[in-house]
């Protein structure tokens, strides 16, 4: 190793070459500096050159140059008493464009009058509709399940030709008044909930792979009737497996914490070969 006696510091005129020697007598390159301390191979160039302005606020560049030193074994002290770090200054940001204090507030106003137009149009439009819908006469005539049509009795005259009939019919149809059915969500026929993390091979019916990842604690995967055909589990402890809302003992697809199964076009499970 360098030994700082070893250099006479009256022939180098700063610390960049003065290290830069220093690295030279100790047989070391650049690469091999720069894996030492961590530094990139530029950062390194850049103290040897002493292009402080490259590398940041003075407080760094001295941090750099003390790591590099203790690496060889050097006193760099006295060079960085002479090195000018103090004359870095840090980049001024300069405005490219100034835009008066009128147009910022009309500019505001502007967006403020979008934003207001567009949630009155959000709520507005709806509530329209929902009226008119309510209000409409192009549609049919609605009535009650328990509210009878208007019945007409035929006079005399009419009485012998219609004598079987009782009423007469309104010209329009009635159209009963009822609520719409009420749909219930489906039950997905094959769920995955994973407590850990397991390695996953989900198969459709024609042979297509559907996903194969490393899913995570706290996953979960749904697949209605007939979109699986083939399941593989890497850590099948780790994942509960729900067949048309009941959970399914994986014990008998399960070899070495490993589960394979097939799932059939009704949605029952299979053991299937390795």
């Amino acid at each position: 190793m360098t030994d700082s006696n070893s250099l006479d510091t009256q022939q180098f005129g700063g610390c960049g070459a003065f290290l830069r020697a220093a690295r030279e007598e100790a047989g070391l390159s650049l690469s091999e500096v720069g894996s030492r301390l961590k530094m990139p191979v530029k950062v390194l160039q850049a103290l040897e050159g002493e292009q402080w302005q490259q590398l940041g606020a003075p407080v760094f560049v001295r941090g750099q140059l003390r790591s590099y030193a203790r690496l060889l074994k050097v006193d760099v002290e006295p060079y960085l008493e002479r090195a000018q770090l103090d004359m870095v200054q840090p980049v001024e940001l300069i405005s490219r464009s100034y835009t008066p204090k009128f147009q910022r507030l009309m500019e505001s106003a502007q967006r403020r009058a979008i934003y207001v137009v567009i949630t009155l149009c959000f709520f507005a439009v709806p509530a329209w509709l929902a009226i008119q819908s309510r209000n409409g006469d192009g549609g049919a005539p609605t009535a009650s399940l328990d509210a009878m049509p208007p019945v007409s009795v035929p006079s005399s005259r009419e009485a012998a030709p219609k004598e079987r009939e009782r009423s007469t019919l309104p010209a329009a149809p009635y159209v009963a008044s009822m609520a719409p059915p009420i749909s219930r969500p489906s039950v997905p026929s094959l769920n995955l909930r994973f407590r850990g993390e397991s390695w996953v091979q989900i198969i459709a019916p024609d042979g297509t792979s559907i996903e194969q990842a490393l899913l995570k604690a706290g996953d979960e995967r749904s697949y209605a009737k007939g979109q699986v055909g083939r399941i593989v589990l890497g850590n099948a402890a780790a994942v509960e497996v729900q067949h048309a809302g009941s959970t399914v003992d994986l014990t008998p697809f399960q070899r070495a914490n490993v589960a394979r199964f097939a799932v059939s076009s009704e949605g029952s499970l299979a053991p299937v070969a390795d």
